[in-house]
């Protein structure tokens, strides 16, 4: 499973105090069973001090194998402790699928 292997390389490379990986597939125009759009929620100390920018390429540099093959969209939602906290533990939702038929 694709979603698993997310999981295990973004703790590999984040070493997250808190980690949701959603295989988002469904809410997009794709065959039943797809693992082609997800979204990663990552609580990490690695992001304190670090620009929003810098935090997306250490995820994406984490998942280029992936992001380079079967999945075609990734949500990123990037929080140290402090902010993830100060979010109460929530990221945003994502919104609906603009494109396909759904």
């Amino acid at each position: 499973m694709i979603q698993n292997v997310i999981e295990e390389k973004l703790h590999l490379a984040l070493s997250p105090t808190f980690l949701d990986v959603r295989n988002e597939s469904y809410m997009h125009n794709v065959p039943a069973g797809s693992e082609s759009h997800f979204k990663v929620v990552v609580v990490s100390e690695k992001f304190e001090n670090t620009r929003l920018i810098a935090r997306h390429r250490q995820v994406n540099s984490a998942l280029a194998e992936e992001l380079a093959g079967a999945v075609h969209a990734l949500a990123i939602h990037t929080y140290t402790p402090q902010e993830w906290t100060e979010q109460n533990q929530l990221a945003p939702n994502s919104p609906n699928c603009a494109g396909g038929g759904k």
